[in-house]
């Protein structure tokens, strides 16, 4: 019996095969009708014998192309319309466009395979892909996503690309980047004043041979410059650290295989998925030991036991990489905190001085993606830095946060758009405290506004005031939600989860604006999403010189003991942080904490780690955000079995039951042991054993079966999994971050909870 349905999809079914999959599962089972993409997502019409029919939906449910993602698949019966054939129906532009969009996805192995192959036609070519791979979210400039709304429009198909592009049974139906050496982009080789001095193929060798010699090039990529280096060579590395005025953090690196990845790195089975996944992340992995394999420069990673790594995205750099055959840093082609250049002539202007060439090709990239950074945590993922591969992959919140916008943090900035249930998250954009960053910020947000053709409604944002992303929310003159920053946090976890009960939100990082007039960062906060109390805190603490002694921990140090000794340094004269000033500084600093100058008071768990990495002596100045927690972390030795640091928790508010965690003891005793020679391993080790106990035993306290921890410090990959084993031991459920950064880089998602909960 011939029957019909139509099909509704939404979600990620534009630029992953999805239209030429059906029509090859509609030919399989003798199916007529059509299929078409539309500014929502795809609409399917098929008609034939019932039981083919049925077969038909079963496997568009249950087995859809790799990187399809469905929000919605609804099938309805229709009337016959007695279809002679199956079709692909050009692209249907309607009203309101909420199809989603694919993120960039590295070059898949078919492509690899031709773009090493002499007798293909795209032998060494750098901008090979099909429906599988290549760029995306980088070149899409409207929906729905059809080559004339891309950057790819100004590149005419040869006849062999067209033949490919028309064909539905051809991998590269319809890939809208599809190019060949004829028609497609090409590179170009130039000096630091923009003179062309290679192009095409010839190029290729050229690059590598500067690399060779110690050069530094910044190359153009699929979402923006990165700058290379030999990463074997000591000199090139220390070159590349000066010109970027980048002294201490690590330098990413790109190996040509995973081969070659396991030589220098202890390589665990996640992670070697998480290194060769369709996203090509960098993955934080640790060094493996000295062996004959020549050494890694030591200052792509001085003081680190972890390297961040990651594999060739687009065949551009495999081919680079396989004709150097040696890793190479690859970090970001951009100045200290701005969002990564795109464009030649900016990169040329911005990037003068640190790099010696350029590499550019003329594919415009229509915003900017970073590379994102995972961790494998509990053996799971966890991101850290949500860019190409993720992002704007959306999260369906089970809330309707239709029309809001959510403009997210200072530092680690992204920002979210909300579509019905669903929240599109923006990639990572950068610290919103220059001014090309700011313009990127209100860049991605018209972007995304536009690509959606959607309204705002509401605006949810940082309630800190002088947040740039809180005066931009204000500017806009709409419905404006402050979200306290660390509800944020926890919301973040718990819309990342699907958690909508009360839960226990352990949030600790390293500042954020209290409503109470104090800097937060050491939070216990029982919360639905929609609103949240406050049950415990580190006891506050000065931090003398504000936004200095976030730089400089030995002040954070002297704020921790001006707690125990109010300024009588004579007792601590000993101690690393107290030698490092002379005796008029610790006067000074002693009168700016007494007299309340310039000394605000914080809770923060990230200042704490801070002043401890000083009190030990790890660390007295910092050059980047974390390094004095990274450095303590690192100190971590899991062998030894500790006892933890004694700490108090104190009753500071009967009436709203608030508690104060008495870290002086804490303190006190890491004095001892430094006193009594203990090393700094020992010393890391039970701090962090003392954590642990302290999340626990708040826990106990709130009775709340679900307990989500969030914020910079669970980062600490240590922390994190010795968290969760204990709460699992005394039977909580913990939750933390795998798909959104537990940093600041997911508080957009929570404010986009918080508001949607908040909604009527």
């Amino acid at each position: 019996m011939i029957k019909a349905k139509k099909c509704l999809i939404r979600g990620t079914v534009q630029g992953v095969g999805f239209r030429p999959w059906v029509y090859r599962l509609a030919l399989q089972y003798h199916l007529k009708g059509f299929v078409r993409n539309t500014s929502h997502g795809a609409t399917i019409e098929i008609e034939g014998e019932d039981r083919d029919l049925q077969d038909f939906v079963r496997l568009i449910r249950s087995e859809p192309p790799a990187h399809c993602h469905f929000t919605k698949c609804h099938f309805t019966n229709i009337a016959c319309q007695g279809f002679d054939q199956f079709l692909i129906l050009p692209s249907l532009d309607e009203n309101q466009h909420d199809a989603l969009i694919l993120p960039d996805i590295a070059s898949c192995p078919d492509c690899i395979k031709e773009t090493f192959d002499r007798n293909d036609r795209r032998y060494l070519y750098p901008f090979t892909n099909c429906t599988h791979c290549g760029p995306r979210y980088s070149i899409i400039k409207s929906l729905p996503y059809d080559r004339c709304n891309t950057s790819m429009d100004k590149f005419k198909m040869c006849k062999a690309c067209q033949k490919e592009y028309d064909d539905p049974l051809d991998r590269r139906f319809h890939a809208q980047p599809n190019a060949c050496p004829l028609c497609g982009p090409q590179i170009t080789l130039w000096d630091d004043q923009g003179n062309a001095i290679a192009s095409s193929r010839e190029s290729l060798p050229a690059t590598v041979d500067i690399i060779k010699r110690g050069g530094i090039v910044a190359i153009k990529g699929l979402g923006g410059f990165c700058l290379m280096a030999d990463a074997l060579n000591e000199d090139a590395v220390g070159l590349l650290r000066m010109r970027k005025a980048r002294p201490h953090k690590p330098l990413a690196l790109m190996m040509p295989s995973l081969e070659m990845t396991d030589q220098y790195c202890q390589l665990e089975p996640i992670e070697a998925e998480l290194l060769s996944s369709s996203q090509a992340p960098i993955v934080l992995l640790r060094k493996a030991p000295l062996s004959q394999t020549p050494k890694i420069a030591r200052q792509a990673a001085p003081d680190n036991p972890y390297l961040g790594c990651m594999l060739p995205s687009m065949p551009l750099l495999h081919i680079l990489l396989r004709m150097l055959n040696r890793p190479v840093v690859a970090t970001s082609g951009n100045l200290s905190e701005e969002p990564i250049c795109i464009d030649n002539a900016q990169a040329l202007k911005r990037l003068k001085g640190i790099a010696d060439f350029f590499l550019v090709h003329d594919r415009p990239i229509v915003r900017h993606v970073d590379d994102s950074i995972v961790q494998a945590v509990c053996n799971k993922t966890s991101i850290l830095r949500r860019a190409r591969g993720y992002a704007p992959l959306p999260f369906d919140i089970g809330k309707d946060c239709d029309g809001i916008l959510a403009t997210g943090a200072h530092q680690k900035n992204t920002v979210a758009l909300g579509l019905g249930s669903s929240v599109i998250m923006s990639q990572h954009i950068g610290t919103l405290d220059n001014e090309v960053s700011c313009q990127a910020f209100e860049g991605t947000i018209s972007s995304l506004k536009s690509i959606y053709d959607a309204p705002t409604t509401k605006v949810a944002c940082d309630s800190h005031p002088d947040y740039a992303s809180n005066r931009y929310a204000h500017a806009f003159k709409k419905n404006v939600l402050e979200v306290q920053h660390h509800h944020a946090h926890v919301a973040s976890c718990m819309a990342e989860h699907g958690l909508s009960q009360e839960v226990l939100g352990v949030c600790w990082d390293g500042t954020g604006y209290g409503p109470d007039g104090t800097i937060w960062g050491g939070e216990f906060l029982v919360t639905n999403g929609r609103k949240f109390s406050r049950i415990a805190h580190l006891k506050l603490f000065a931090l003398p010189g504000g936004e200095l002694a976030v730089r400089e921990p030995k002040r954070t140090a002297l704020g921790l003991l001006f707690g125990l000794c109010k300024g009588n340094w004579q007792d601590f004269k000993d101690l690393p942080s107290v030698k490092a000033f002379n005796p008029k500084e610790l006067l000074i600093i002693q009168q700016m904490i007494t007299q309340k100058i310039n000394s605000p008071l914080t809770s923060s768990m990230g200042r704490l780690f801070d002043g401890i990495a000083s009190l030990t002596g790890l660390c007295h100045h910092i050059s980047y955000e974390g390094q004095a927690a990274m450095a303590l972390e690192y100190q971590v030795i899991d062998k030894f079995k500790l006892d933890p640091y004694y700490y108090e928790i104190i009753p500071e508010d009967y009436k709203l039951k608030i508690q104060s965690i008495d870290w002086s003891g804490i303190v006190r005793g890491i004095i001892d042991d430094i006193r009594a020679g203990e090393n700094v391993g020992l010393i890391s080790t039970r701090f962090h054993l003392t954590l642990v106990g302290m999340i626990v035993d708040i826990a106990y306290q709130a009775n709340k079966p679900d307990v989500v921890l969030t914020g910079g410090c669970f980062q600490n990959k240590w922390l994190v999994e010795n968290a969760v084993k204990r709460l699992k031991e005394e039977g909580f459920k913990p939750h933390w971050h795998s798909q959104v950064p537990t940093n600041d880089g997911g508080i957009s998602l929570g404010q986009m909870f918080v508001a949607a909960k908040r909604r009527k």
